[in-house]
């Protein structure tokens, strides 16, 4: 049976097939969360129609929506309007798919529920003693621990996680660079950083060589296109400068700084869950648009060092790791809702 996976971000949307192919848009949902339904259809017309869709959500939290009720029922809505008579179904925590009539009455358990499905399909790679699963996405950090192929996590909802360390609200597009640090060293002293969103983790990415140019992609704290140039204006107001104000030597220097500073942040949390396995972390299971930092927090951290490092683009691609959770929530209704629906 084709299903496709749908996973509705605040920021993105993301699709992929049972087959790994995969599609990431950008769509800032809070901005105009009525034409959902327009962005669903132009991203499922780049696919063969689906005999089945399966979704799962995080953009419920975003803050159009008065509660994550609303915003659940909401996302559904735009979701339900594209599908028509294919059949719908959600992930939930609680490991299983239920209809949309369910996911309303029980909307708690549908929010923010595609780190669960992505761990629930990722953990079958770990079929014995104790791994763990690290995606960098654009906007957080998810750290799940997985013990004889199953998720074992400390908490299912995004504040309990938070406390637990195993969300971390940092990623490699996103997040403010006044999230990250008050000051960077600037010729010979430290200089403050301006507190406003002037740059985000995409620009200290960019003068890294870390992330690809996209003239395209304008979802950037100026508005202005996810290129090197721009990026380092955008870096340079951080200081209160323009981009004539500071060498390009200076704003790569910066940007190195920041990057270790929120790698440092990501390996102070997942050590703070790697002692709560039950025995020694043997797998690590690395996704996500941000999956060259997972790397580098895992070859920094003493106790994973020796761990066996899975990266999942080279299973398939790097589009499809993107979509990572689409393409988990997608291989999972495929197995298990096939017979149900067919």
């Amino acid at each position: 049976m084709y299903t496709i996976g749908l996973d509705i971000g605040g920021a993105n949307v993301k699709a992929a097939d049972v087959d790994g192919r995969a599609l990431t848009r950008p769509f800032a949902v809070w901005k105009s969360p009525g034409t959902l339904s327009a962005i669903l259809h132009e991203v499922l017309s780049q696919f063969a129609p689906a005999e089945l869709l399966a979704v799962t959500m995080t953009a419920e939290l975003a803050d159009c929506f008065e509660t994550k009720t609303d915003g659940v029922d909401s996302i559904l809505r735009s979701v339900e309007e594209v599908a028509g008579d294919t059949p719908l179904f959600v992930w939930q925590t609680g490991a299983e798919f239920v209809q949309p009539a369910v996911a309303r009455e029980i909307p708690l358990l549908v929010a923010a529920a595609n780190w669960h499905a992505l761990a629930t399909w990722a953990g079958r790679l770990v079929p014995e003693g104790a791994g763990i699963l690290i995606d960098v996405g654009t906007t957080t950090t998810d750290i799940i621990p997985l013990f004889r192929g199953v998720a074992v996590p400390s908490g299912l909802t995004d504040r309990e996680r938070l406390t637990s360390g195993e969300l971390v609200y940092s990623g490699v597009r996103r997040t403010p660079l006044c999230a990250l640090a008050h000051s960077v060293p600037f010729r010979g002293g430290e200089c403050p950083l301006a507190a406003e969103f002037f740059a985000t983790t995409l620009d200290i990415y960019l003068l890294l060589g870390l992330i690809p140019e996209d003239v395209d992609n304008t979802e950037t704290a100026n508005g202005k296109p996810a290129t090197l140039k721009h990026a380092r204006t955008r870096l340079a107001r951080m200081l209160c400068c323009d981009a004539s104000e500071c060498t390009d030597g200076e704003q790569e220097e910066i940007a190195r700084c920041l990057a270790d500073v929120q790698q440092r942040q990501i390996r102070a949390a997942l050590e703070r869950v790697l002692p709560r396995q039950e025995e020694e972390c043997r797998d690590v299971l690395l996704c996500g648009s941000g999956s060259f930092l997972a790397e580098r927090i895992v070859i920094d951290c003493p106790p994973l060092r020796d761990a066996n490092r899975v990266m999942l683009e080279q299973m398939r691609d790097h589009t499809t790791s993107q979509a990572a959770c689409a393409f988990a929530v997608a291989c999972l209704a495929a197995e298990r809702l096939a017979g149900v629906v067919g």
